[in-house]
């Protein structure tokens, strides 16, 4: 195993960072300086983790898993939602510490085994300074063979019947993000978020909106907007998105309507590599 080759610190954050909400019993996320990394399940129970943080973090969050779940309980299974760097930064620290199974989706494994490279950020995108740093994120992949699998095809996630992965392509060819149907909850990932992402003042902040993905690492806007709209048709009624705070109720439900229906305006940049 091994991270990526150009894998370091990236000295960026939030004044979220280091804080853990608890949105239903059984539900827990947790702030990696700009990320969110979600934890499923009851201490003293079988729980599950949905991906891995920022680089150089691992430990980091290995220490909030033992302190919520107790020390030396590994969880069941880590769930990838993508392969991208803010969301795999600790998972080799935290496979040296559990020998645990790894799951992703099949156009994503590539990316996680050492065979293919995402494209470089785009700092030429329009948006904030955060988009203009971006060359400095890595983008190499990392190798973990024989750790992780794919997602079983009938969107089942191992362990867990109560939840389920829904393939949400645009801001990498093989997203998934995962929904419970009996409270709506979506856990969405990068498919959209609740923070402006190339905003350095408002990631500071954490100023709670619904945003598009990324701007910087979507590579298929087209795709990107057909996923928001059928995520909008789940009707949630909770989101915990990849970056930024969770969001429920009425002001999820209008600003997910406004970002499905106005995605080309609100989310797709007027100039950039990936926009065609």
């Amino acid at each position: 195993m091994k991270q990526s080759d150009d894998n370091r610190m990236i000295p960026m954050t939030s004044f979220s960072s280091g804080n853990g909400t608890s949105v239903t019993d059984d539900v827990y996320y947790y702030t990696n300086q700009i990320v969110n990394v979600v934890m499923l399940g009851n201490p003293g129970e079988d729980w599950f983790l949905i991906d891995c943080g920022m680089p150089e973090c691992g430990e980091e969050i290995i220490a909030v898993a033992e302190d919520r779940f107790g020390k030396d309980i590994p969880p069941a299974a880590i769930f990838l939602s993508h392969g991208h760097f803010d969301h795999v930064g600790g998972i080799v620290k935290m496979l040296e510490k559990w020998d645990v199974p790894v799951y992703a989706h099949p156009l994503e494994i590539p990316f996680l085994t050492g065979k293919q490279e995402y494209p470089e950020p785009d700092t030429s995108v329009e948006g904030g300074l955060l988009a203009k740093l971006s060359f400095i994120y890595p983008h190499k992949p990392i190798d973990i063979s024989g750790h992780v699998s794919e997602y079983p095809e009938n969107g089942q996630l191992p362990g867990l019947s109560e939840w389920h992965w829904i393939h949400a392509p645009g801001h990498s060819p093989g997203q998934v993000v995962f929904f419970r149907e009996k409270d709506r909850i979506l856990i969405s990932a990068d498919a959209f978020i609740t923070v402006r992402q190339d905003s350095f003042y408002k990631v500071l902040i954490q100023k709670c909106e619904v945003q598009g993905p990324p701007r910087y690492l979507t590579t298929d806007w087209a795709a990107a907007g057909d996923t928001v709209a059928r995520l909008r048709n789940l009707s949630p009624s909770v989101v915990i998105s990849g970056h930024g705070q969770y969001m429920e109720g009425e002001e999820l439900r209008l600003g997910l309507n406004k970002l499905a229906d106005d995605f080309n305006t609100l989310a797709v940049p007027s100039h950039g590599r990936f926009v065609k």
